[in-house]
Formats: C-alpha cells, sequence, structure tokens
C-alpha cells in the first residue's frame, strides 16, 4: 500500500478537476479525497496499491481538458484506516 498527499497548481477550479479525479480513483480502485483550496489550488490524498497511486498521480499531472497543470507537489503520507472509497470534500 501507498499512501501520498498531492497539491495541484494550475488552473485547477472550475475545470471538473475533483469530479474527474473521483471518477479517475475510483475507476483505479484507489481510496482517499479530493478538494479545492482557498488559494486555487487541488488538494489530494489518496491511497492504495502502489501502481494504481502512481497511475492516479500521473493523471493529475494533466487532469481533465480544460484544466492547465502547472506544478504537482507530492509528499509521502501515512495509510489511513478509516478512509473508504474515493470522496469529495467541501
Amino acid at each position: 500500500m501507498k499512501a501520498l498527499n498531492v497539491r495541484v497548481e494550475g488552473r485547477v477550479q472550475g475545470v471538473w478537476f475533483r469530479a474527474t479525479t473521483q471518477e479517475e480513483a475510483q475507476r483505479l480502485g484507489v481510496g482517499g479525497w479530493v478538494r479545492n483550496t482557498n488559494d486555487g489550488d487541488v488538494e489530494i490524498f489518496m491511497q492504495g496499491e502502489e501502481p494504481d497511486v502512481d497511475r492516479l498521480l500521473q493523471w493529475c499531472h494533466h487532469g481533465p481538458p480544460g484544466a492547465r497543470v502547472l506544478g504537482v507537489h507530492v509528499e509521502t503520507a501515512q495509510i489511513d484506516a478509516s478512509v473508504k472509497g474515493f470522496i469529495i470534500r467541501y
């Protein structure tokens, strides 16, 4: 298992980044959450099997159509046993 905290910078709000991140995570079987930040970024916690987490992280470098990703910052995180599925936080 692998867990990451990810922050995505650029034009990532108002382009369905959260919803499509959730769809991609569910397709890959990755758990966690995604939310917008007050400064215009998107923050993601993801955990799951290493290859699946790596695929979701790679997807974050481009995101959905309409997004313009300028930076992706990644930190290793602790596995969170309370995480069930992948949700959008508001």
